[in-house]
């Protein structure tokens, strides 16, 4: 089972990802702060990660999460509320690899995650 890690100040937001995401088959742990997350990384590296951009620190969780031993393998996506180009890039340069629109329900998060919790 794949590991799925969302990093999220919203608890409605993460509890509602969290239960579509487990049903997809992914073993899911959320965090609320930029600080639990490193340390969660730090301690154990999630194949996944969803940084929200309106958590605090999130650039700097992305670029610290990319320093660590074994960041290569996990997928992080930037959480955004609107397309626009200049968060996005800013994502990249942090080193996200892709993005994810909020708001997300089921059909979205079955389109982009729903064979990825099963794939080795």
């Amino acid at each position: 089972m794949r590991r799925l890690m969302i990093a999220d100040s919203s608890d409605i937001v993460r509890t509602v990802a969290k239960r579509i995401l487990s049903e997809l088959g992914f073993m899911v742990a959320e965090t609320s702060s930029d600080q639990q997350a490193l340390r969660a990384c730090s301690a154990d590296m999630p194949d996944v990660l969803i940084v929200d951009a309106h958590l605090e620190g999130a650039l700097e969780l992305i670029t610290a999460v990319r320093a660590l031993e074994g960041s290569e393998r996990v997928r992080i996506y930037y959480c955004l509320i609107e397309g626009d180009l200049k968060k996005m890039m800013a994502g990249k340069r942090a080193g996200a690899d892709d993005f994810l629109l909020k708001p997300f329900d089921r059909k979205i998060l079955s389109a982009v995650f729903g064979t990825a919790a099963r794939v080795a």
